[in-house]
């Protein structure tokens, strides 16, 4: 984890909002500016609303993830490599995830439209990894997504609680995903 207390401020504010949010989504400011050890009035000259900040994140975690997968993936020539190097770029963002995952964009049709093409994106993946044979046809889309999701907010928890490393937590969140947690006998 960074430590924002040692970055400028606007950076300070960014990357402890993200941590507070995530393990409290209604967080007060003042409880960030106290997180980037900063005071409210440094707060409010970075970021003039609540709403204001809010939009800042999304819109700097949906460049970073796509950020992220881009490198990630650039020149993956099958949907269920995608899908698995996906996980090794975004649980290091896991709170960047968390945060796209339970914001509202009804206020914003930019971000509702970025996070409309990020989900038909996974959708596709997910499909293409079906036509591979990594998925079972007979499980619906929709399922896997929903798995994919939770799978990288838990492999991003375990990293977070020192529990296992990036890799072994992508590690482990692939093979879930791909073959449950069947015994290996």
């Amino acid at each position: 984890m960074i430590n924002p207390k040692r970055l400028p401020a606007r950076q300070a504010l960014i990357e402890a909002a993200f941590d507070v949010l995530s393990g409290n989504p209604g967080a007060s400011l003042a409880e960030i500016a106290l997180a980037a050890g900063v005071g409210r009035a440094t707060l409010h000259r970075q970021f003039a609303s609540r709403d204001e900040l809010l939009r800042a994140l999304a819109h700097i975690a949906i460049e970073e993830m796509d950020a992220a997968t881009d490198t990630a993936c650039a020149g993956v020539e099958s949907h269920g490599d995608a899908l698995r190097l996906c996980f090794d770029a975004l649980i290091p963002l896991g709170n960047r995830h968390d945060f796209i995952a339970r914001a509202s964009f009804d206020q914003d049709d930019t971000l509702a439209a970025v996070y409309e093409r990020m989900t038909a994106e996974t959708a596709e993946m997910v499909d293409g990894a079906k036509r591979e044979g990594i998925f079972a046809p007979d499980v619906p889309a929709s399922w896997i997504i929903q798995a994919y999701d939770h799978l990288l907010y838990a492999a991003w928890q375990s990293v977070r609680s020192g529990d296992a490393t990036p890799t072994q937590a992508a590690g482990l969140a692939w093979r879930t995903l791909t073959r449950g947690l069947e015994s290996s006998r």
